[in-house]
């Protein structure tokens, strides 16, 4: 029987191997005579040659040197940005103490506890001339219907249900409400920030202030937010202003039967010796908003969190931020929803700058997917406390990016 193996004294893998190599060389040749490919070829290295990281190694060493020392300059400018922020968080305590009386009558109004005056109570509508007009007429025809209607008209105290019904309005504040939460919330009668004593930390704290009711003894429940404003030494570029790095809730002193952060089930146990089956009573967490005052610690020590925790804590500080800088401030937007309106308007005209950017941005997308930059909570906000233009950034300490 012939041998195939071999052909003139060369082995047959041999020959197959020159001859891939030779369409390999044929192939190559022809895709090099094409212009479209040479020119996306070409791009390509031209990219990769203008990178910033490539650019700067092939800087003289005596350049680098330099840039160096503009990096030393860059440090010592943070330094003096996280003081600027410092001042800032004073000026918030020096004018938080001018509000307070204003938000002191505030929830007199909410509860009322008092009566506003007929000056304090005029308010001129966008569309006050229009509802003059169209009252002077339908006074002249319905005046005597309208006197019997409002002796029937309800006059409750206060305004009902005030801070609940901002809850209602809120996304964010009504994502965490559970059905059994409602009737509590319906007791809370004030919300107060409260910022650090001078020379102290800085830090602010929520205090949440609510009738006697059927649920729990306290008067007030209180959740802390521990801040920062200093450059971090492992990466000082990185600062961006004051960052919640922790936050501390309170004791609940639920009454019997009332906690709802817990719920009651029972389990069937089987013995395993003697196979009886017992059923056990056992208490497990509960979803409800007042989980938000007992709230996951930071990681400490260089321990990380696990993503799930991640994203609760980052949700956290970002609720805490939102409850100081917007609903406190500006609660009455809030409830008659005035507020929400502007929000979303200034939310759309966002996406809409984000739809003119994409094209450009598209080659970005892999780029950014390798970036873990802090979570904000969230970028630049006008200060309602300090009438200041402020950026203000939360990040627990290794939290990637989730929002």
């Amino acid at each position: 029987m012939a041998d195939n193996s071999f052909s003139d004294g060369v082995p047959s893998d041999a020959l197959e191997a020159a001859k891939n190599a030779s369409n390999t060389e044929k192939l190559t040749d022809q895709v090099m005579q094409n212009p479209q490919v040479l020119a996306a070829l070409q791009e390509r290295l031209d990219n990769v040659a203008h990178t910033p990281s490539s650019y700067i190694e092939t800087l003289p060493k005596a350049v680098k040197r330099r840039i160096n020392a503009l990096k030393q300059l860059q440090v010592r400018c943070a330094h003096i940005e996280a003081k600027f922020y410092e001042e800032v968080h004073d000026l918030e305590r020096k004018y938080a103490a001018l509000y307070q009386p204003l938000f002191d009558k505030r929830r007199e109004f909410i509860t009322g506890d008092v009566e506003p005056t007929d000056a304090e109570s005029e308010w001129h509508s966008e569309n006050e001339e229009e509802d003059k007009l169209a009252g002077d007429v339908k006074n002249k025809v319905v005046i005597a219907e309208k006197e019997a209607a409002t002796a029937e008209e309800p006059n409750p105290k206060g305004i009902p249900e005030f801070w609940f019904t901002i809850f209602r309005n809120v996304d964010m504040l009504s994502e965490l409400v559970q059905e059994y939460d409602e009737p509590i919330l319906k007791h809370l009668q004030d919300i107060k920030v409260k910022f650090s004593d001078p020379g102290q930390p800085m830090s602010f704290v929520l205090e949440f202030h609510f009738e006697p009711n059927d649920y729990f003894t306290n008067s007030v429940l209180t959740k802390t937010y521990k801040m920062k404003s200093e450059p971090d030494k492992a990466d000082p570029f990185s600062f961006e202003g004051p960052e919640i790095v922790d936050c501390d809730g309170c004791a609940i002193d639920w009454k019997k039967g009332k906690n709802v952060t817990v719920k009651t089930i029972k389990k069937k146990q089987k013995h395993k010796g003697r196979g009886t089956v017992r059923t056990i009573t056992k208490q497990v967490p509960n979803d409800s908003f007042f989980n938000f005052f007992s709230p996951l610690k930071a990681s400490g020590d260089g321990e990380s969190l696990d993503e799930d925790s991640e994203f609760t804590l980052a949700s956290d500080f970002e609720i805490g931020h939102f409850f100081r800088e917007r609903i406190v401030p500006r609660a009455v937007l809030y409830f008659t929803g005035e507020a929400i309106e502007d929000d979303d308007n200034f939310e759309e005209g966002e996406e809409g700058e984000e739809e003119e950017l994409e094209g450009d941005e598209e080659g970005e997308d892999e780029d950014d997917a390798d970036i873990n930059p802090k979570v904000s909570c969230w970028g630049a906000a006008v200060s309602t406390d300090a009438m200041l233009l402020c950026c203000w950034v939360v990040s627990p300490p290794g939290v990637p990016v989730l929002l």
